[in-house]
Parts: C-alpha cells; structure tokens; sequence
C-alpha cells in the first residue's frame, strides 16, 4: 500500500479539511433561531484547589453551568451572585462552575469566594474555543451529548432552561442577550503559527516519540498530512488533557517524570488548525525527517548483567490480565544496583513493567498482599515513551541479596495482531557497598467501592520511624482510579504537597522522582489521599452498577502509594 504522504493533496482541500476538523464548537452560532442543539468539543481545566473538572466527566449531573468571569467586570460579578443563589435552588443535579477567563493565581481565586469552582483558562484556550464574547456570559452545557443547552445572561432566560432541563422537558435550545465586557483574543490579532518553525516541532518534542510507525501511539505522525488527518484527535486531547501523558499538577514539587505542554504551545497549535492548517513555505517538513523507526541503545554503555526475560505472546484482541515472570538470578554474593535500564522487546504492546527483588521462597506481592505497609526492595518499572536510563543517587543503590530472585509483572494491550514481546533489563552494580539502601515503601487502603459513587475517597498513612532521604513516588489504581496526591507532614503539623495526579489514568502512570529530594526526619506521615469514580461518568469504568472489591486482579480495585527512599543500614 502506498503511503498516504505521497499522495498530492491541494492546499485548498486541506484547508477546507482543516476548518471542518478545527471547530472547537461546532454548528449553530444563533441558537435562539434553531432547533438544533449547539454541539461543543469536550474540555478540561483545574480549578482554584488543584482539583480537576472534565465536561464528558459531568454525566451524573443533568448540566453544567459555566460563567466567563473576570474579577474586573461588574457584570461578572453580578451573575455571580445569581448563580450562587440558583446554585442552593438545584441542589447536585446541576454542576455550576466559574471560567476565570485571566487564569489568575490560586491564591486571587481563592480571594474571591465564589461558592462554585474557578477554573483557570490559561491564554483563553477554553472560552475561544468556546466562541465566549463576553465575560458574564453563561453557558448550560448537556454533558452527556457535549451541547448546549442555553447561551446568554444570567436572568430570568437561564432561569427557566434549568427548570426545563429539571422538569425533563424536551426543550430546544435556548439564550438571551448578554450585558457583559468584551474579551479579546490574540488570534484576532497575531499571525497564524508556521507549521514548519513553529508547530511541526512542538509535534516532534512532545509527541514523536511514541507517534511514530509501530510506536506505543495507536497512529504515526509522519508528515504535514498526518497531522491533518488527525487534527480533530489532537484537538480533542489536548483540550480534555488526555495528551502529553503523565501530568500532574504544575503547582507542586517539580518532577521531571511528568509530561506538559504548555499553553502558548498548545494555543500555537490551536490557532495553527484554526487557520486552515496551512503547510506555508518550509521547504523541510519536520514531522517526516523523524526516523521511521525508534533505535534502543543502552545509554550507560554496556550493562555489567543483562537479565533476558522469557517470551510473552500477546493475542491479537481482547482485554488482557497481569502476566507474571519469576527469574533465577546467579548471584552467589550480594550485588548492589546503580543503575538499570529497560530494552523493550515490542514496546507497543507493554502497558505496563514492573520489577521487584524478593526472597526466593516470595512472590511478586510479597508481604503486600495482607500487609498495608511493607518494606520492599523494588527494582524500577517501564512505560512507553522516552525510557532513559534510571541511575539512582550517589551513594545510593538497591540490593540483590545473594539467593534472591527477580518477579516481574506484564501488563500489555492488544494491538490487532499477534505479537511477542522478549524484553530485557540491563543492570549497572556499585564495585563496593553504598552507604545508603534504596527501599519502596507501599501504603495501602483496603475498601469496597458502591455502584454509581464518582468520589469514593480515601486515606492512607504512613509514619516513619528513622531518618530518610525520600526520592520518587508513584500512584496505583486500576480503572476506576481518579486522582491522588502524596502530602508530606513534618513532626511540627507542616503540610507539603509533593506530586498530586489530578486526573489519574490507568494507562499512564510512572514512578515520579522528585527534582529535589526530601529530607525526612523520624515522626514524619506520609499521607496519600485519593478517590475512585465508579460512575456512569468515568469513562474507564467497566461497569459503574457492580460493587467492586480490594484485590490485586486487574478486574479488582487497589489503593496504594508507593514511596521510594534511601536509608543507612
């Protein structure tokens, strides 16, 4: 089959392409003059406590309720305090939030005492997209549908769609003048990104790595026609954040495991696709200079002991379980790892890697399967994308005790056809016994999830006893996961939020090293706090009627924090 870049394309088709696919809000732009329901692109944002808000995640609720504020305009304000008032009238049927069209700080947002959400549109991403002239505007959205169901002001109009929406009334779409501030937008003003010095790249640093042929991305970015192909996925999952994976909150400790892109790139591309896509007049088209295939070398040089794991073959279709290794290893003496790197057999296929030390009479759970807290000797794990070399401090390390073993779990996806995955682990040894023992600590919660519950929450602790350097952290649920955030707790009462995943998926989660390492003095507690949504509303849910158990199953749920740090022994 020939490649779809070699096909000649005119510029006209594609931009017409373009526009179609670039429409954050597609249809009617009057809606008090037709039926028909607005349709709107889904999207996502934080608010003013780090707390993550989706529309398609909104389906337990009859509507969402969206106000353009800004904290300057008076007529903001004002339909502020009108739906606050409506707000009580409707109880949790509907969700009322506030788009803060300035993205202010948390601090200012908190200042102004909204009773609902403030959510933070960085560089007016959402309320463009939008097509929001005005702050003091209201948007009714249909979460389930991603449409509208009323545009205008903040008075009696708005008033009676909610009572309709309630009554459950087929109603047709509905708005009313709006009496707000104008907003403007750079798009109207600043020159449409180039794709070949300005949006290919952003592509090539955020994306490639895994977009490419038979990479871990479901589809390649291989060329200006490609991106075009699939501008209304890019959009999408941009906007509801779904993409670059791994993110977790910016306001917290820095970690270089989290991927981000930030909103002046994200609006480069926006305002790219908004324009038509245009190709412009780069003679090198970025996205068809990255090498077709990715090449693995070990970045240390050769490893002092590769450990070959044996053949896994993974079907063609269908939803896999946990596949389970135990490997023998040689050493008659005691061996303490630097560093270790992961050399993926077929990288498209693994979901996810991990890789425990334990005693040879053990099993991968070990002590964690009746313990909630256990001290554990953990290796590193593997998730597609960049996979650099994981060198451990100095004077740190992690030990293979003479007579241990190494237990490895699988966890892949289908990928259309048969594949066999063979993937190794080359591991880096200290000549002479470091200092300090690099150990993970998991702090669960044992529970019972209810049906159509989207925020079950929960708790774990722990407190250490003797004095540690903590380095990485790392999140673990299953499906029905939603966020979780590890808070520090010095013997004084002192609070540290050090990495909070605000919208935690099942698919993307890694072991998150700190950019700085915390020092942890004896009385400590670690806290780490989280929800499950086992609700219509989360899209990963198997089935939100069905009460789910703690357990280790892939089927089952699990809560636990796996806190990685160095000790003297």
């Amino acid at each position: 089959m020939g490649s779809p870049v070699s096909r000649p394309v005119s510029s006209k088709v594609l931009s017409t392409l373009c526009f179609i696919l670039s429409g954050f809000v597609v249809g009617l732009t009057s809606m008090s003059s037709v039926a028909a329901p607005e349709r709107v692109g889904d999207f996502a944002l934080l608010d003013e406590q780090g707390v993550f808000h989706q529309l398609s995640r909104y389906q337990h609720r009859e509507a969402v309720v969206l106000l353009a504020y800004d904290s300057n305009c008076p007529a903001a304000r004002d339909a502020a305090a009108t739906l606050a008032n409506l707000q009580s009238q409707f109880d949790d049927r509907i969700e009322f939030l506030a788009l803060d069209i300035n993205a202010m700080d948390r601090a200012t947002q908190q200042d102004w005492h909204l009773s609902f959400p403030i959510l933070a549109d960085e560089l007016k991403l959402v309320a463009e997209g939008l097509q929001i002239s005005q702050a003091g505007e209201v948007l009714v959205f249909n979460p389930e549908r991603l449409s509208l169901h009323y545009r205008g002001g903040a008075g009696q109009a708005l008033q009676e769609n909610l009572n309709s929406i309630l009554s459950g009334k087929s109603a047709a779409p509905s708005g009313s003048e709006v009496k707000g501030c104008p907003i403007a937008y750079d798009s109207a003003t600043a020159p449409v990104p180039d794709y070949s010095t300005e949006v290919a790249p952003i592509i090539v640093e955020h994306c490639s790595i895994c977009h490419r042929e038979d990479g871990a991305g479901p589809f390649a970015f291989n060329g200006h026609y490609s991106l075009v192909g699939w501008s209304a996925m890019v959009r999408e999952v941009i906007m509801n954040k779904r993409m670059p994976p791994m993110q977790v909150d910016p306001a917290y400790a820095a970690t270089p495991s989290a991927h981000f892109l930030s909103a002046e790139k994200r609006q480069k591309i926006m305002h790219w696709m908004q324009a038509g896509a245009p190709r412009g007049n780069g003679a090198v088209d970025p996205l068809a200079e990255v090498p077709l295939e990715k090449t693995f070398d070990w970045q240390l040089g050769a490893p002092d002991f590769v450990i070959d794991t044996p053949k896994n073959v993974i079907p063609a279709v269908g939803i896999l379980d946990y596949m389970y290794t135990e490997l023998a290893l040689p050493f008659t003496e005691d061996k303490w790892v630097r560093a270790l790197q992961f050399s993926p057999g077929e990288e498209r296929v693994i979901h996810n890697l991990s890789a425990f030390i334990v005693p040879a009479e053990s099993d991968f759970w070990g002590e964690e399967r009746e313990a909630l807290t256990s001290e554990r000797r953990f290796l590193g794990s593997f998730v597609p994308g960049e996979n650099p070399a994981t060198v451990f401090p100095e004077g740190t390390g992690v030990l293979i005790p003479a007579g241990h073993k190494l237990v490895l779990q699988f966890h892949y996806y289908s990928h259309g056809r048969v594949l066999e995955d063979s993937t190794a682990i080359g591991l880096y040894f200290h000549d002479a016994a470091p200092a300090r023992e690099i150990v993970t600590r998991p702090v669960s919660a044992k529970f019972t999830l209810v049906p159509n519950d989207n925020e079950q929450a929960l708790l774990a602790s722990y407190e250490f006893e003797e004095k540690a350097t903590l380095l990485a952290v790392r999140p673990r649920m299953n499906q029905r996961g939603k966020h979780m955030k590890f808070d520090l707790v010095a013997p004084g009462g002192e609070t540290e939020t050090l990495v909070s995943v605000p919208a935690y998926n099942y698919g993307w989660q890694p072991q998150y090293w700190l950019e700085t390492p915390r020092s942890i003095e004896p009385g400590t507690v670690m806290n780490v706090a989280g929800a499950f949504d086992n609700s219509l509303s989360n899209p990963f849910n198997p089935d939100f009627r069905e009460e789910v158990e703690w357990g280790f199953g892939s089927g089952e749920e699990m809560f636990t924090g796996y806190m990685t740090y160095a000790i003297e022994r």
